[in-house]
């Protein structure tokens, strides 16, 4: 292995798998669920590739005991996951479903029974259409919705779970959602994006605050997503289109709640959001955080686009750039996240990094029952080796959870981009480890 072995990492060193409700658990409608802006959004014509819908997906809803049984199996020690909003609140609000609230008893009590540590992501992107239909996250009144979901949660499971992040990646589910148009709600443009920005950071302070009272011993982060940006050239206006991209993609929600405010003086038509403060948001945007989880996977090259509005900057694709990229036309380039730690350690208000999500999907081929993805696990070693290198070099950072577990429905992608440690047949719903997994495990075992 290189002489990359778990103990460089320490033993506190927290190592895990992670996962997201809507991706994995199908039962779309079973047992009193209620409808999110996912299962919306994936019904209407030519939003998800193929006509993909997560109305099955892995089936984890009925298959938790034997996936669990396989994080054991894989040595992992943590296995986060997230609770369905429509799973216990069918209309985001009010009636508690207790057939909802019974099934994630049931999981986190089969984790502890398996010896495995479960790390509970309340809001991973599905969100209420009812709460939708009321305008959803450019509604302020959500921030009231969102506490009662993270109330529900913490008074129902705090008593097991000691690991909670708030939300998983808001400058996607924001901007691919209300901004972009390519996710759930599919909405467009800036009147949407500004009110989504303010409101989401407002929740996630909200939500955390509520943990904090409820559960006084909880470690409680959230996780964001993050690109390693670079210039395409040392040309000015393309160094300014990257500080740019930067501040939108990895500063836009970690700098409020860190007691910086937004990034306006690097994205000027963030003014907009002066508008939408109401007396005491200053301090209702700033929350200490136990820890906070960065999700990385690839770096960005940008360049200076005069025909990109707010921004006037670009990506390079990938592809364009001739290197070696994965299946989601990501490129493969360890040292992102090297740099992204040494990044976010910048920030001294930030107590401990994790990483929360790391991996990479490949056109995996299920052959005589074996699944061989060397690229995978050559992936998964290389980001090691520069989450160890950050490591050494003194920066905050204390565990590493890799996407994901099963292969699942990756969103607007469907099922094509298959990212597990596990090959899903979506038909049959048979489960084979693929040569990572093993890897992962051999890596992991003591």
């Amino acid at each position: 292995m290189d002489h990359l072995n778990k103990a460089l990492f320490g033993k506190d060193f927290k190592w895990g798998i992670s996962t997201a409700a809507f991706q994995i658990e199908g039962a779309c409608d079973a047992d009193g669920k209620g409808v999110s802006i996912w299962d919306t959004f994936s019904a209407k014509k030519g939003k998800i590739l193929s006509g993909h819908k997560a109305d099955v997906a892995c089936d984890f809803y009925n298959n938790y005991q034997t996936d669990i049984d396989l994080v054991k199996q894989l040595n992992i020690p943590n296995f986060r996951f997230s609770i369905s909003w429509t799973r216990v609140l069918p209309n985001g609000t009010g009636e508690v479903n207790q057939a909802g609230i019974d099934y994630y008893n049931r999981v986190i009590n089969y984790c502890i029974s398996q010896g495995i540590e479960p790390w509970v992501t309340i809001y991973h992107w599905d969100l209420p259409q009812v709460l939708e239909d009321k305008g959803g996250w450019t509604n302020r009144d959500i921030v009231e919705w969102f506490t009662e979901f993270a109330v529900l949660c913490a008074k129902n499971f705090g008593d097991r779970v000691k690991y909670w992040m708030v939300m998983n990646e808001p400058s996607v589910f924001s901007g691919a959602g209300y901004f972009f148009g390519i996710h759930a709600p599919g909405r467009t443009g800036l009147k949407n994006f500004l009110p989504v920005i303010h409101h989401v950071v407002l929740s996630m302070v909200a939500g955390a605050k509520k943990l904090r009272e409820l559960l006084p011993d909880a470690e409680i982060g959230t996780t964001f997503s993050c690109s390693h940006i670079e210039p395409r050239s040392g040309n000015k206006r393309d160094i300014k289109a990257a500080c740019v991209a930067d501040a939108l993609v990895n500063r836009l929600f970690i700098e409020p709640v860190l007691g910086l405010g937004y990034p306006v003086s690097d994205i000027p038509v963030l003014k907009g959001l002066e508008k939408l403060y109401q007396p005491g948001d200053e301090q209702n945007m700033v929350f200490d955080f136990d820890f906070i989880g960065l999700q990385n996977y690839t770096r960005e090259i940008v360049r200076y686009s005069v025909f990109t509005p707010y921004i006037n900057a670009s990506l390079v694709k990938a592809k364009d750039r001739k290197v070696e990229i994965t299946a989601m036309g990501w490129e493969v380039y360890p040292p992102a996240i090297y740099h992204i730690i040494k990044k976010f350690n910048a920030y001294p208000q930030i107590r401990k990094i994790l990483i929360t999500e790391n991996g990479a999907a490949f056109s995996d081929e299920a052959i005589h029952d074996e699944v061989n993805d060397p690229r995978r696990a050559e992936y998964l070693r290389t980001h090691l080796k520069q989450i160890l290198k950050a490591k050494q070099e003194g920066c905050r950072i204390e565990g590493y959870f890799v996407w994901t577990l099963t292969d699942n429905f990756e969103w607007a992608e469907g099922y094509h981009p298959r990212f597990g440690l596990i090959h899903v047949d979506f038909d049959t719903q048979k489960r084979i480890i693929k040569s990572s997994g093993k890897w992962y495990a051999e890596f992991l075992k003591d």
